[in-house]
């Protein structure tokens, strides 16, 4: 399952970057992803099926809006 993501969400990956960091910020949405490293602010692209395969958790908490407007 492809995950649902907003900007600005804080996410938590499987492996860990070089500098040392597991946490990343989502900086664009589209059919890539942008990142940012939160421990050294490098940015790299992934596609979404991709980033399904490498996160571990989204740390960001979202209100469950979208499934009430119905």
């Amino acid at each position: 399952m492809l995950p649902n993501l907003h900007l600005n969400d804080h996410l938590r990956l499987r492996k860990q970057h070089p500098c040392g960091s597991y946490e990343w910020t989502v900086t664009r949405l589209g059919a890539d992803i942008g990142l940012e490293c939160k421990g050294c602010g490098r940015r790299v692209m992934l596609t979404r099926r991709e980033l399904a395969k490498r996160l571990k958790t989204n740390l960001t908490k979202h209100d469950d809006t979208e499934k009430n407007d119905n």
